[in-house]
């Protein structure tokens, strides 16, 4: 695992919140996605989610129906992954992982077709409705789904926190890199702590 550098911003506020990126029955269970981290930082995803329920936003990655509608790229992604089409999967592979639906509602739930889930308008006018002006990220995969959310936040200037044990990747390597990326290029806009600093310095 790669280091941290902690809540080097202060401490969190009335004003933070706490998302949670594709913690889903299609990556922890065994399918061409399996995420086998995703097990072991569910732990820590659920004591921030069950420490601010009502602050907790979880999005969920829907595949399109079949390879046929993608379009450009997502179109030939599919065909080399043709059984994570939803067609393929079922629709009960898009859900939560059982131990997080317990904390929806109040917890809210925010549905995308790419990786990122600012393309839509729903979490930002979710976020904008709270007067939410940070996000502790956690989740999957650290390279993919939690960089494009993670990215998008700091485009649109939220204070990002990725509690570093509570997000995953499938490979080690990549993990480090990405941590490695965070803490390196990003200093100023992001901030990588472990869930029991960020539930300690969150009011």
């Amino acid at each position: 695992m790669a280091g941290k550098d902690g809540l080097k911003f202060g401490e969190l506020g009335p004003r933070a919140a706490h998302l949670c990126v594709d913690a889903q029955r299609m990556f922890s269970e065994e399918t061409d996605w399996h995420t086998p981290w995703l097990a072991r930082i569910l732990p820590n995803i659920e004591r921030l989610a069950a420490a601010h329920p009502e602050r907790t936003v979880f999005t969920r990655f829907v595949p399109i129906r079949s390879a046929e509608e993608g379009r450009g790229a997502w179109r030939r992604y599919y065909e080399h992954w043709p059984k994570m089409t939803l067609d393929a999967l079922g629709p009960e592979m898009v859900e939560l992982m059982p131990s997080l639906t317990r904390f929806v509602p109040p917890a809210k739930v925010v549905d995308k077709l790419v990786y990122s889930p600012w393309m839509g308008p729903d979490l930002e006018r979710m976020l904008e409705a709270k007067g939410i002006d940070t996000l502790v990220v956690t989740g999957g995969e650290t390279d993919v789904c939690v960089l494009a959310t993670i990215l998008g936040a700091v485009d649109r200037g939220y204070r990002v926190i990725v509690a570093c044990d509570a997000v995953c990747s499938s490979a080690d390597q990549t993990y480090d890199a990405m941590m490695f990326l965070y803490q390196s290029r990003f200093g100023e806009q992001i901030e990588t702590a472990p869930t029991a600093e960020i539930l300690d310095g969150w009011s």
